[in-house]
């Protein structure tokens, strides 16, 4: 007889991964009985019709498609209540699952021709080792059918649609701490997670990270507005990538942070207002503060892919007053820094930019000991991944590698955002 299981999901630097399969059972478990060796999980991540997923085997093998389906491996086993916390004995068994870049059957997210989508995971796990319980032997157990997935930091969030005659979707998070009105972190999405899904829009990367409340309390409470694209930032109305500098969804979305605003306008600080993204999102970052150079407190752009050929020397004179902090990796083949931001920022200082910064990484590593390679290394992310340093405000360091400082203090890329405000 098939059995229910639950999953639980986390939303780490390399997007959504189950991390725990948690099991009923018909015994009090006790810690000493259960072992990984006890159950096998397969999965299988299938499309909205039910076949199975051909997808890139890794981003370095994009071009490499393989059936996306197999055996996760298990990291522990072990007693737990229903949400999968650790107890000496229990009704319920947690699977923790090994999670990661080197583990993607585990996520519930996948790049579908390219474009980042929740899919189908169809998990069976399966007992293939006895337990022994109090109450005797359990064997045989078979778990097919899922009866819930818990994400919590996405919990937090709430979706919406703006009026507009072009509306776009969004999501967006009420701050939880802090008295009186409160700034508003805008974060655009990259080329990835366009669609009608907001959930997508703030899961692909851990945007959830500015809800947290380490950052919240840099802020003292924040407001967090993630619009989503239907296509993609960089779309100038013909469907295309181009080099045009031009989005058609620039004015769709500044009537969807003017109605957000309007509809917290009691909450919401309009002197603190804070845009950022990363790629295309980090285009559109820089198109939105060309566009209106007055409304904006500060913009946090990150592997931005305004090509600065299309930037004139009047836009340069029209935002060098806006307090920016980029972020980019030296190693970054898609959107390439010596196209975008590196002559750009170079521009913007030689105009006499009072408060602009740029942290600019060699590569993009793991620094948090979350995730490894095949050697036990920190896991080396692709160069284009710089929206990881920004999201976990780990950016310190200037262009010339010398600490960012505010009134001889240094500051994170987070501390030195919540000090911004206009006139």
């Amino acid at each position: 007889m098939s059995r229910v299981y639950y999953k639980i999901t986390e939303i780490t630097d390399f997007g959504p991964f189950t991390t725990k399969l948690v099991l009923p059972v018909d015994a009090e478990v006790r810690a000493e009985a259960v072992r990984p060796e006890c159950f096998n999980v397969y999965v299988e991540r299938k499309d909205d019709t039910g076949k199975i997923l051909k997808l890139p085997k890794s981003w370095s093998e994009l071009d490499k498609l393989v059936e996306s389906k197999g055996y996760c491996e298990i990291r522990d086993a072990y007693p737990s209540d229903i949400e999968g916390r650790r107890q000496e004995t229990g009704s319920f068994v947690t699977l923790e699952l090994k999670y990661g870049p080197l583990h993607p059957l585990t996520a519930p997210m996948a790049p579908v021709q390219f474009v980042n989508r929740y899919v189908l995971c169809d998990y069976r796990i399966t007992q293939i080792a006895d337990i022994q319980t109090d109450s005797g032997v359990v064997n045989g157990m078979v778990f097919e059918l899922c009866a819930g997935n818990s994400m919590k930091q996405a919990e937090k969030f709430v979706h919406a649609i703006s009026n507009y005659k072009e509306p776009l979707r969004y999501a967006y998070y009420v701050p939880q701490s802090g008295n009186g009105k409160r700034p508003l972190i805008i974060w655009l999405h990259g080329a990835g997670e366009g669609g009608t899904d907001p959930t997508i829009a703030y899961t692909g990367n851990k945007v959830v990270n500015l809800a947290s409340e380490d950052i919240q309390a840099k802020f003292g409470g924040a407001f967090i507005l993630v619009p989503q694209t239907p296509t993609f930032w960089m779309d100038n109305g013909s469907g295309q990538y181009t080099r045009t500098g031009k989005s058609r969804y620039v004015e769709a979305l500044k009537a969807l942070i003017d109605e957000f605003i309007a509809n917290n306008d009691a909450a919401i600080d309009t002197k603190r207002i804070y845009i950022g993204g990363c790629s295309n999102g980090g285009f559109m970052t820089m198109r939105m503060i060309i566009d209106y150079p007055d409304f904006f407190a500060a913009a946090y752009p990150v592997c931005e892919a305004l090509y600065d050929e299309t930037i004139s020397d009047a836009d340069i004179e029209s935002i060098k007053h806006i307090p920016i902090w980029f972020t980019h990796s030296k190693n970054d083949d898609v959107v390439k820094p010596e196209e975008t931001v590196i002559p750009t920022y170079e521009r913007l200082k030689r105009a006499g930019a009072p408060n602009v910064h740029f942290s600019y990484f060699d590569e993009v590593v793991d620094i948090h000991g979350l995730f490894t390679d095949e050697h036990g290394q920190p896991f080396k992310y692709h160069g284009h991944f710089s929206w990881i340093y920004t999201l976990n405000d780990d950016c310190r360091l200037d262009y010339d590698g010398k600490p960012v400082t505010v009134n001889g203090k240094e500051v994170s890329i987070m501390e030195w955002l919540a000090l911004q405000s206009r006139p």
